[in-house]
């Protein structure tokens, strides 16, 4: 299965590119200067040259000036010893010989992390919280607007910052130093699932916790030196078998799947919000991405004209339903495993993701929405404690029981999972609503939302004779008693 991207980027056309860029600059005549920023940084930062001279870039004469110059009038320009230069080097600064990459990060969901501002998350940061911790937390993964002074320095509200969502001076957004650190630029730091875990894990979003506890993950640590993780290729069952890291799976070449920089391509699930809904992909003609969510949407057609949400319309480029895009993934899946393994994993996946959305998400969103169509809880969100408990429930609890489930991380599927969702709506949530909106109305509420859904009655009712049978002959079976 070819990418949906046109322009195909080998290594030796990425290659022809480096050296173009630097046969560019020793015409401009920054190779003479070249030596003087080595010789003064290896006094002042000498971690960074020393970095730099084990990089690739190095190996082919891409030195700083490729990197960092700048032309005297943009944002974050600004005289460095006679030479105008810029600290930050953008995504657009690397799309320079790295078109494919470029091209392709900046329609991703990387690149679009920056876009929280109407979003809970931020309410909580930038209001409950506070600005400065927004600044060493939040901003220091979705990204930051970088914002600069008169003399073309970034400010220190905006940075240090290498977030993936980060809107940079030139309007490039993204930080490929947030996988490929400076200035080394590692193709072997980034195909390691440290890389991701800066901003993979913790309570809401665990994929490094619950790929480490995963088969995946207990392989990586007893295999990694089988890994060949400086090999150009890098597939799947070909170069390697052992121990699939992050990139592997999300980013990597497998089977018919080229490298892509686009994180989302080969998602069929989105597991962030309260509830979960099947991921189509529209690509137009600009390279902008349009997540289009549900089972079987109306989506246009190949050259088809398209407008998104308030936005101008594009052509279409490629489309991607949720079953090609669960190809696409399932075609690295079976670099390793049979065919029906990879079916039923996923058939496992589907039932605790659904499972979560009918029982527990749907009825609490519905109960929530009642209770603020009739007034008993404001507009306003976490001015009410069920409000709390609510978002932590789909926020934090939900989503770590679908990660554990999409990642074959039991633990988190369960017992950080299933079981909080479960214990928090029955021991929080329910007795909330009655406190909140009264006996008559939230019986009412309950019997609607909560209790036409299959697998509360034991709640209601009690165990009935049949389950508790059920319960007691496998107690007799298991331990004898």
């Amino acid at each position: 299965m070819s990418s949906m991207w046109a322009v195909v980027a080998t290594p030796a056309r990425r290659m022809a590119g480096v050296l173009a860029i630097a046969a560019l600059a020793t015409g401009l005549g920054h190779a003479a200067d070249e030596e003087t920023c080595v010789t003064c940084h290896e006094q002042a930062t000498p971690g960074i040259v020393l970095q730099w001279r084990s990089s690739e870039h190095a190996k082919v004469g891409v030195q700083c000036s490729q990197c960092h110059a700048a032309k005297a009038g943009e944002p974050d320009a600004f005289d460095h010893y006679g030479e105008t230069v810029a600290i930050i080097v953008s995504p657009q600064d690397c799309g320079q010989c790295h078109a494919r990459e470029f091209a392709e990060q900046k329609g991703s969901h990387h690149a679009k992390a920056g876009e929280i501002l109407g979003s809970l998350d931020n309410l909580l940061g930038e209001v409950v919280g506070g600005e400065p911790a927004v600044n060493v937390g939040c901003r220091q993964c979705h990204g930051s607007i970088v914002k600069v002074d008169a003399k073309g320095q970034p400010t220190p509200g905006t940075w240090p910052n290498t977030g993936m969502g980060r809107i940079n001076p030139d309007g490039s957004r993204g930080s490929c130093s947030a996988c490929h650190a400076r200035h080394a630029f590692s193709v072997r730091q980034a195909r390691q699932p440290e890389a991701c875990g800066k901003c993979h894990l913790g309570p809401d979003h665990p994929q490094m916790e619950v790929w480490e506890e995963s088969k995946h993950g207990i392989m990586y640590r007893a295999t990694r030196e089988e890994l060949k993780l400086d090999a150009d290729p890098w597939r799947a069952g070909k170069e390697y078998f052992v121990g699939p890291t992050c990139a592997s799976c999300h980013m990597s070449a497998a089977g018919e799947q080229p490298v892509t920089h686009d994180v989302g391509e080969r998602i069929s699930w989105t597991l962030r919000p309260a509830i979960s809904a099947k991921l189509n992909l529209i690509v137009l003609e600009n390279g902008a991405q349009v997540d289009v969510l549900g089972d079987d949407p109306q989506l246009p057609k190949v050259g088809d004209s398209y407008t998104p949400p308030g936005k101008e319309a594009q052509k279409v480029r490629a489309v991607l339903n949720w079953q090609a895009r669960r190809e696409r993934m399932q075609d690295v899946c079976r670099q390793c495993h049979a065919v029906p393994f990879v079916q039923q994993a996923y058939a496992q996946f589907d039932e605790a993701v659904i499972l979560y959305n009918e029982k527990f998400a749907k009825p609490g969103k519905a109960l929530i929405d009642d209770l603020r169509k009739a007034g008993k809880i404001t507009p306003v969100d976490f001015d009410d404690p069920i409000e709390w408990t609510w978002y932590e429930l789909w926020h934090h609890e939900g989503r770590r029981a679908r990660h554990g489930a999409a990642m074959q991380g039991p633990d988190y599927a369960w017992w950080h999972g299933i079981y909080d969702v479960a214990k928090t709506f029955y021991q929080h949530l329910l007795p909330q609503v009655r406190e909140v909106a009264g006996p008559e109305l939230a019986d009412e509420l309950l019997k609607r939302d909560v209790y036409t859904v299959p697998g509360h009655e034991w709640h209601r009712d009690g165990m009935s004779k049949d389950a508790l049978e059920k319960m007691q002959q496998f107690y007799r079976e298991r331990y004898g008693q």
